[in-house]
């Protein structure tokens, strides 16, 4: 029975979709396992079922995604992002804008950056702190000039404890922001999803020569099995200057030179050596 419904999800859904579906009825199986005993302190479920995939070597063989939003893709890209309004009213937009934008200069996975909540962001320090993480290690980031500007922005708008809340009478954070990915792919002419963006901003990152340790810090990596990896302490201020260098780069790919706030700078100072 399992091997005959592996073969039929694979088929009329996904291969990806069926590993995955007995992979979470396999924990299924495992947990009840040891939950549920007789009297005799015997477990009632002495088979896991979905070994027999491993036993037949069935499981299907996935390769790992490699798509990320290229560097000459990037100003259309955010161009698409810029024209995002056609759905939502003009808060609802810069909200997602902000979103998708958090997530490729910092390559946060999609619910990390959805679930963020004010607590979280440090203006003081500069930092953003991820809890609940995918390996389940507290995660901690400098914020680029830009990121701080955002989050200020966010901030202006703030109306519940999350940086992204749902759209009115939902309540909570952004759950499903699906819609606006499709239409940014439709405006931009690009094909791409959530984690291409965090794959995008991880081989940026690589190719500007960052150390491979700062680099790991940046994404939470787990770095165990490196014994000289479990020597470094890498403090987060060691992460700043890396962190502005990938931001920097990706203005300067999507057309964009500096940060707003960056800009006014020059102008300023040209201004006053008229007046002078």
């Amino acid at each position: 029975m399992i091997a005959r419904r592996h073969i039929k999800h694979g088929g009329e859904r996904s291969q990806a979709r069926a590993n995955l579906a007995m992979r979470i009825l396999r924990a299924i199986f495992n947990f009840a396992s040891g939950q549920y005993e007789d009297e005799r302190g015997i477990t009632l479920i002495l088979e896991n079922p979905v070994k027999r995939l491993s036993n037949s070597r069935a499981w299907y063989r996935i390769e790992r995604r490699q798509n990320i939003i290229k560097r000459h893709e990037l100003a259309a890209w955010y161009q698409g992002l810029q024209q995002l309004g056609h759905r939502y009213n003009a808060d609802q937009a810069e909200m997602m804008k902000d979103y998708f934008l958090l997530i490729l200069f910092t390559g946060l996975r999609r619910s990390e950056a959805a679930r963020l909540r004010w607590d979280d962001v440090d203006f003081k320090d500069k930092t953003l702190t991820i809890i609940d993480t995918k390996n389940n290690q507290r995660h901690t980031m400098p914020l680029s000039d830009f990121l701080v500007e955002l989050f200020e922005r966010r901030a202006a708008h703030k109306v519940n404890a999350y940086v992204f809340p749902a759209e009115a009478g939902e309540g909570g954070y952004l759950v499903d922001p699906r819609k606006s990915l499709m239409k940014i792919s439709e405006l931009s002419g690009l094909t791409f999803t959530i984690h291409d963006m965090r794959r995008t901003f991880i081989t940026l990152a690589e190719s500007l020569d960052i150390p491979v340790y700062a680099l790991k810090r940046l994404l939470n990596h787990k770095m165990t099995a490196d014994v000289t990896a479990g020597y470094v302490v890498m403090d987060v201020e060691r992460l700043r200057k890396p962190m502005q260098l990938i931001t920097d780069t990706l203005w300067k790919l999507m057309g964009v030179q500096e940060s707003a706030k960056m800009l006014i700078f020059p102008y300023e100072q040209s201004a006053k050596g008229k007046e002078s």
